[in-house]
């Protein structure tokens, strides 16, 4: 009788890298998270297994899930501000409205592939202890840069901007609560939000300059 040969076992075993970086392991992370699944639910194992590694390698770049969600976090806020930054900046260059193209900007983000801006968005509400804290932290590089803009702004058209820290955090919260609202809806409907988001902002920066000029 005539025999086959069988494939070898390890042949048939899914491969694995033998190194794997940081990045690596943040961008398996993301393809498995989305609009609604928070990192929080994501094992350490799911992770390995996306990465193509074997779970102890995990241990090479991260002490834990935990370090390495607060790591995507902060990789979200760095990208999401530098994206921002620069609509901003051409914004100012062709004279368009500095509020509607960072509001259409935030938008495309949030439609975006990478689904940075879902992290951030996601473990603000739904994550532990020390990934909230990590979303605080990206906030707040948001109103710090938001508050030099906005007074800068205010200045050039020669107003004086109440509270502009205040007016910042406003505005940051706002987009991002307004954000999280958005992820659960069609795309179709971005064109309203963004003129919604819009004229919030337009309203709060307009009663800020009035409130800087008292009467």
């Amino acid at each position: 009788m005539t025999s086959i040969a069988l494939p070898a076992a390890e042949d048939s075993a899914p491969s694995r890298k033998a190194a794997i970086s940081r990045e690596d392991l943040l961008a398996a992370a993301l393809a498995l998270i989305g609009p609604h699944r928070s990192l929080s639910t994501l094992s350490l194992r799911e992770v390995a297994r996306e990465a193509g590694i074997a779970p102890n390698s995990f241990y090479r770049q991260f002490r834990d899930m935990d370090e390495l969600a607060v790591a995507l976090i902060d990789r979200a806020g760095r990208s999401l501000r530098t994206i921002i930054g620069h609509a901003r900046e051409r914004a100012t260059s062709t004279d368009r409205s500095v509020i509607r193209v960072s509001v259409e900007t935030f938008m495309e983000q949030l439609r975006a592939d990478d689904k940075l801006l879902h992290v951030l968005l996601r473990e603000g509400a739904v994550g532990s202890d020390a990934f909230k804290h990590a979303v605080e932290r990206e906030l707040n590089y948001f109103e710090e840069e938001l508050q030099l803009d906005l007074v800068r702004l205010a200045a050039a058209d020669g107003a004086v901007l109440h509270e502009p820290a205040l007016v910042s955090k406003a505005i940051t919260r706002l987009v991002f609560a307004m954000g999280a609202t958005a992820m659960d809806l069609p795309p179709e409907k971005d064109p309203e939000l963004i003129e919604q988001i819009s004229q919030m902002l337009r309203m709060i920066i307009t009663g800020a300059r009035a409130l800087g000029h008292p009467v």
